[in-house]
């Protein structure tokens, strides 16, 4: 895996104090977000007007348009992008050519499981990934980064079990709509290992601050 720029993982090193951005870097955040939910939009709007299948492939335009345009812009595309990617292009063709919406109904679902499996597997083979994609934006302990890339590695997990539950029990346009879901809670997720970036940081302001204050301080 590399830096960041997929889809969910990306937000994870964007969800991290983004208000603490200088301009050049928050109007990079901004644009990467848009591109990100770029193509969620473009299929959710064509789903309700035209129908799940002109949608997945109007879906597969804008998301060719976004790795574009993140190239264009970044001089670089992460693996996790070019991975969501391929999948969107792959179970998109095979929902045209097949007519059958199966296929990309389950494409987060494998997306997912795909991730989950290189997280958790890569701790068996003490390969951290996610301190490739993180490394930028945080700096942890080992011991961290592996308790983050099990974390991560679980919810992925938990994003491909939503999906599942979503595409069996709900109707195609509520579907479309959750898919939106991954965003506010990678979010969440991210707010939630708040405690463990404090507990596990290797960066000099954060050791400061744990740092219990000498007694002629408090005097």
């Amino acid at each position: 895996m590399a830096k960041d720029d997929g889809k969910p993982a990306s937000l994870a090193a964007r969800a991290v104090e983004p208000a603490t951005l200088p301009p050049a870097d928050l109007n990079a955040h901004l644009a990467k977000t848009g591109l990100d939910l770029f193509p969620l939009i473009v299929f959710f709007v064509s789903n309700l007007l035209f129908g799940i299948f002109w949608a997945t492939a109007l879906c597969m335009a804008a998301t060719a348009i976004s790795l574009l345009i993140s190239w264009l812009l970044f001089k670089r595309v992460s693996t996790m992008a070019l991975v969501t990617g391929a999948g969107v292009l792959i179970f998109g063709s095979l929902t045209i050519w097949l007519h059958n919406d199966l296929f990309v109904k389950i494409k987060p679902t494998i997306i997912n499981l795909l991730f989950a499996g290189a997280l958790l597997g890569g701790l068996l083979f003490n390969q951290l990934f996610v301190r490739v994609l993180l490394g930028e934006a945080i700096r942890l302990t080992e011991q961290g980064w592996r308790k983050l890339q099990l974390r991560w590695g679980l919810f992925f997990i938990l994003l491909a079990l939503i999906n599942e539950a979503a595409r069996h029990y709900l109707s195609t346009e509520a579907w479309a709509a959750s898919k939106f879901a991954s965003f506010p809670l990678t979010f969440v997720f991210m707010l939630m290992q708040l405690g463990l970036f404090k507990q596990f940081s290797t960066d000099p302001v954060a050791e400061d601050a744990k740092t219990p204050q000498s007694a002629d301080h408090l005097r």
